[in-house]
């Protein structure tokens, strides 16, 4: 097995995994920036566009568990490749819609090929880097969701200005497409494929076909099913996930229309609260590999609660409003990394890209239902702020489920 050389192949991997997590959650969460225009524009109302994500979400939940299953069984680099390019094909017609039901369906299109984007990458970055970095390393490679968010938050504005939002959607998908053919080239499924051992491993491997932590035998999902700590972690996950996409999704339009902010201003918020995701990934993120997972979630997920009861609290006071956002994206860019760290700290390295996508339909669940009601709530009462308390009370629930999750015993380490 090799060594040394002059730039292990991790980092050629680390580099693409952030390429691809910028352009899809630059699609995935810019959408709640978009959201605003296509309502003026398009006469939809909130539940409506609550609804398009919403199908983006049911295929996204349900198609993830198998994309998750067919990584571990067939490599990374085939899954990751094709569902590129579905996602950039879902992506780009996003930009063609005028009515309700075809959005509908491109954003679901844009959902399978997003259930690629996330479990088997996060299963890739942790096989390539050894497990006292993983913490740090998936930090990393995730501030590419919250630059993704940051960067539409900035440039949207311009690009309605000068083009119109449909432009956005269409950048996004070329974009997505020119992905395509350097993951194809340059991903690798694991370093044992090529002779290496993980970046950050000391020691090498005795056997270059082993596994580090874990026999060849893979876990049946009834085995997963049975440790209390996989509804333990998914269900606190699933409330997370409630209360972030409630905020995430709706705080631009939230800003415009309740608060009476322009749109360049609103529109400033997911810049804010996608900067605040990289400051979280890089700085609570790592924290977590000597903190421990289990701690640093219940801190998270406290930020959370205090955040979304300031945001209703505070009302107009832009600066606070500013501030709280930011708060939320760094609880956002850590909770989603973190949470499939759990994956690969409780449960078999050979199982992590399962575990992962089987974890899928509870957060997808989460995010549905909020989307539906929060949007119904607006549309019904005219203002968030119901809204806003329900998603901080489902923060609080995360926090309680994780807090249930036993230590890892040294037989389970």
């Amino acid at each position: 097995m090799k060594k040394s050389q002059r730039l292990h192949w991790a980092w050629i991997i680390f580099g693409i995994c952030w390429i691809d997590l910028f352009v899809n959650y630059s699609a995935r969460l810019g959408y709640g920036v978009i959201l605003p225009e296509m309502i003026r524009t398009l006469g939809f109302g909130r539940a409506g566009v609550g609804s398009i994500y919403n199908f983006y979400l049911i295929v996204y939940v349900t198609i993830s568990p198998f994309t998750g299953y067919l990584s571990d069984r067939f490599g990374a680099r085939r899954v990751i490749t094709t569902c590129l390019l579905i996602l950039s094909l879902g992506i780009f017609f996003m930009g063609t819609v005028s009515s309700l039901w075809p959005a509908c369906f491109f954003f679901a299109i844009a959902g399978l090929g997003a259930t690629g984007m996330w479990a088997p990458v996060v299963a890739l970055v942790q096989r390539w880097v050894a497990i006292k970095r993983r913490g740090i390393t998936m930090g990393v490679v995730a501030t590419g969701f919250g630059l993704g968010l940051a960067t539409v938050g900035a440039v949207f504005p311009w690009v309605v200005d000068n083009f119109s939002w449909r432009y956005a959607w269409y950048f996004l998908g070329g974009m997505a497409l020119a992905l395509v053919p350097l993951n194809a080239l340059l991903l690798r499924s694991d370093p044992e494929s090529i002779g290496l051992q993980p970046w950050g491993q000391k020691e090498a491997l005795s056997n270059p076909n082993a596994d580090t932590n874990t026999p060849k035998t893979r876990i049946p999902l009834s085995a997963l099913f049975k440790d209390s700590r996989f509804w333990l972690i998914g269900l606190s996950y699933f409330a997370v996930a409630y209360s972030l996409y409630c905020i995430t999704t709706f705080m631009v339009d939230y800003a415009q229309y309740q608060l009476g902010f322009t749109k360049a201003i609103a529109s400033r918020l997911a810049s804010v609260h996608g900067i605040g995701q990289v400051v979280g990934v890089l700085t609570v993120l790592p924290l977590s590999d000597s903190l421990g997972r289990k701690k640093t979630i219940l801190i998270s997920n406290a930020l959370i609660v205090v955040a979304l009861v300031a945001i209703v609290v505070i009302g107009k006071q832009l600066l606070l409003l500013y501030f709280f956002v930011g708060c939320v994206g760094i609880a956002y860019g850590t909770t989603f990394p973190i949470y499939g760290l759990c994956a690969g700290d409780y449960f078999p390295r050979r199982a992590i890209a399962t575990v992962v996508g089987a974890w899928t339909p509870l957060y997808g669940c989460g995010a549905i239902l909020t989307h539906w009601i929060s949007g119904t709530l607006r549309d019904s009462t005219g203002v968030y702020d119901h809204a806003f308390v329900i998603a901080a009370i489902m923060a609080c629930a995360g926090l309680i489920l994780m807090s249930r999750v036993r230590k890892l015993s040294e037989h389970d380490q």
